[in-house]
């Protein structure tokens, strides 16, 4: 069935669009509905679930549920806010280093890790070291 499309008027046109729409949907449904019967009877005969072929993830799947991060700052105005310091800053955090006096090391609650920075401060004193270094090479020179 060859449709000339040149012969046709805009309003036939754009019924025949919405025709094609309505029959491309169903043929789409029935198209997914066929795929899924023979996932189904080919999961039935290996004896296997979905859950089994496709383990979900964060979930309880083959790693198993997600880790739980320890709190490491807290909110000094509500003490049962409290955030691990990863991912986005919360809404108090924020507000609260805006104000004179509070740093991130203020917030930190009482027993929290302190490794990470005493690495960054070693970090920061070899760079310092090396920053002297190179300008006491360059007054030399110059």
């Amino acid at each position: 069935m060859a449709i000339n499309l040149e012969t046709l008027s805009p309003v036939e046109l754009k019924a025949l669009i919405a025709d094609a729409q309505s029959q491309m949907q169903a043929a789409h449904v029935n198209h997914v509905k066929a795929v899924r019967e023979k996932i189904e009877r080919l999961l039935k005969s290996s004896g296997l679930t979905l859950a089994e072929v496709y383990p979900t993830r964060g979930g309880k799947g083959a790693k198993g549920p997600k880790s739980v991060v320890a709190p490491k700052y807290r909110n000094p105005a509500n003490a049962t806010q409290m955030w691990s310091g990863r991912g986005k800053r919360p809404l108090w955090f924020v507000q609260a280093l805006k104000k004179r006096g509070i740093t991130a090391e203020s917030l930190l609650i009482d027993g929290a890790a302190k490794a990470a920075p005493a690495k960054a401060v070693k970090k920061a004193v070899k760079k310092g070291a090396a920053r002297k270094v190179a300008k006491t090479a360059a007054k030399k020179a110059g």
